[in-house]
């Protein structure tokens, strides 16, 4: 509060009071509470000035943290005290005030640099509370946000909340939703809850659900085979009824806003990851703002009336809709534990590959763009593994020596070559392969000469790169080329007609021809 405002409201107080106002009226024309209006009623003007100067004085619990905060209220002014608080507990990891404290404290810095919010609201009707294992809800979102190279991405976000204890799973992807993807996050999400519910509320999704047919629900062919091996019973909404599934609402609408909104795309797995640790954290470690319990708390008593999953249900289709990063030690992270590719897969930050499953729940892992198979594996039951495929990191050094062999033996000094390329071996050992076969392509149907002026010539400025080698050649071919233009000079063949016209003498005429013709006299 400044200083002026405090004085100029202590006064109207004051004035309120002597011309016969009750404290009630006071306080409802000053917009404060009674107990509040009380304590400024009870103080001397003295008294009053001291409380101002305290007030300004005092320091507040977030204090240090003001720079962050004011920077995302700056950059994101929508953004809530929940997810600015969950932000600060990813930096900081432990904060010495509460989440309350810090929704005041953002309202006084709103207030101070005029940093309104702008909010969407939305009126939902509350459910009743269900028996433990009866139901989960389910729905789906999409938000755009902003990526780390430059632009926006749209994703989309499948969320499950079981409605006794109001525990949450959701998964991501970078491209809409197929039928086979909801029957594979499903099972995700069994296997996370550990058991499946009675029932499952959805929205009419056409990937669910072909028709109503008044009151006859009809399910899409993969859909209806999932329910048969599953075998809960569902609940369909109404069209424009999303209040027969607000739980779940509120969870897309929680996701969406407090983990999804103002954070950057990297790569979906690294968001998936994140965002179920985020969830664990949030959503499922944190108070219930209506039933005032812990979801995960309460989770492990719900846990005992879910139906058991014995087998995962394979799709017939491989399940491809997930991509998944690689690491620099090409390692792909899937699902807790760590698989192995090929050396030399890693090309960068952004390289990808996919998975599918086999009928024995084996993973395989594909290359992305050609679906070439680099490698296949037993899915361990526990997690934290290195699943290696020992020919991942099998010395192929004896394959490449004989390529070097086949190359070297196209020189006029075939040791001289194999030296060359053993040093670039020595400086480019993981791409000694692409650097030989480089060579190989050069020299084809290339001049003798040519090539072993090109390789003395990187021999001797220790040039050990095969695109050295390749200019070097390009620079021979180009100077052999003008030699033999030099030299390969065509004389023309002499005929006997030619050499009769060489034997003809021109006729030599008197001086006085000329003159008599030009008009002049002798």
């Amino acid at each position: 509060m400044k200083t002026e405002e405090g004085w100029r409201m202590y006064t109207e107080i004051n004035q309120l009071i002597k011309i016969g106002l009750n404290k009630s009226q006071v306080a409802r024309k000053m917009k404060i509470s009674r107990p509040t209006l009380d304590k400024y009623l009870a103080m001397s003007p003295d008294e009053f000035d001291r409380y101002l100067y305290g007030l300004k004085e005092r320091s507040k619990k977030p204090d240090p943290f003001e720079e962050d905060i004011l920077c995302w209220l700056k950059e994101f002014p929508g953004i809530s005290a929940a997810q600015i608080y969950d932000w600060l507990e990813e930096r900081y990891k432990t904060l010495p005030f509460s989440e309350g404290t810090l929704r005041r404290y953002i309202c006084i810095l709103r207030q101070k640099y005029k940093i309104p919010k702008t909010t969407n609201s939305r009126e939902y009707t509350a459910v009743d509370e269900l028996p433990m294992g009866k139901q989960m809800q389910v729905d789906f979102g999409t938000i755009k946000v902003p990526k780390n190279t430059k632009g926006e991405i749209r994703l989309y976000v499948m969320c499950f909340v079981l409605s006794h204890s109001r525990y949450k799973y959701c998964e991501w992807q970078d491209r809409p939703f197929n039928t086979d993807d909801i029957i594979r996050i499903h099972e995700n999400a069994f296997e996370f809850f550990g058991g499946v519910p009675e029932e499952a509320v959805y929205d009419q999704d056409h990937l669910i659900l072909t028709s109503e047919n008044h009151g006859d629900l009809i399910f899409t062919q993969a859909f209806s085979g999932y329910l048969q091996k599953r075998k809960f019973r569902v609940y369909m909404c109404r069209k424009a009824d999303p209040e027969s599934k607000g739980k779940v609402e509120k969870v897309v609408d929680y996701v969406k806003n407090n983990y999804a909104r103002h954070r950057t795309f990297y790569n979906i797995d690294q968001w998936n990851e994140d965002c179920l640790s985020w969830i664990q954290r949030r959503g499922n470690g944190k108070v219930h703002g209506t039933t005032r319990k812990i979801p995960a708390e309460v989770f492990i008593e719900e846990k005992k009336y879910l139906r058991p999953v014995l087998n995962r249900i394979k799709l017939n289709t491989p399940a491809l809709s997930l991509t998944y990063q690689v690491r620099k030690d090409n390692t792909v992270l899937i699902k807790g534990n760590r698989y192995t590719v090929p050396k030399g897969t890693y090309k960068g930050p952004h390289t990808y590959v996919k998975i599918s499953y086999t009928d024995d729940n084996e993973l395989i892992i594909l290359e992305l763009d050609t679906d070439k198979k680099l490698g296949q594996f037993k899915v361990p039951v526990d997690k934290g593994n290195l699943i290696r495929n020992n020919d991942h990191v099998r010395d192929k050094s004896r394959k490449v020596s004989v390529l070097i062999d086949q190359v070297a033996g196209r020189f006029s000094d075939s040791d001289k070559a194999r030296i060359f390329m053993e040093s670039i071996r020595l400086e480019k050992p993981r791409y000694i392969r692409d650097q030989v076969l480089l060579i190989q392509k050069a020299i084809m149907d290339a001049p003798l000469e040519v090539m072993d002026k090109a390789l003395d010539f990187c021999v001797k400025n220790r040039l050990f790169r095969a695109t050295d080698f390749q200019d070097a050649m390009n620079h021979f071919q180009k100077d052999k080329h003008v030699i033999d233009n030099t030299f390969d000079i065509k004389i023309p063949s002499l005929t006997q007609e030619k050499l009769e016209k060489i034997k003809v003498t021109p006729k030599i005429r008197d001086m006085s021809e000329y003159i008599n013709a030009l008009g002049g006299k002798q």
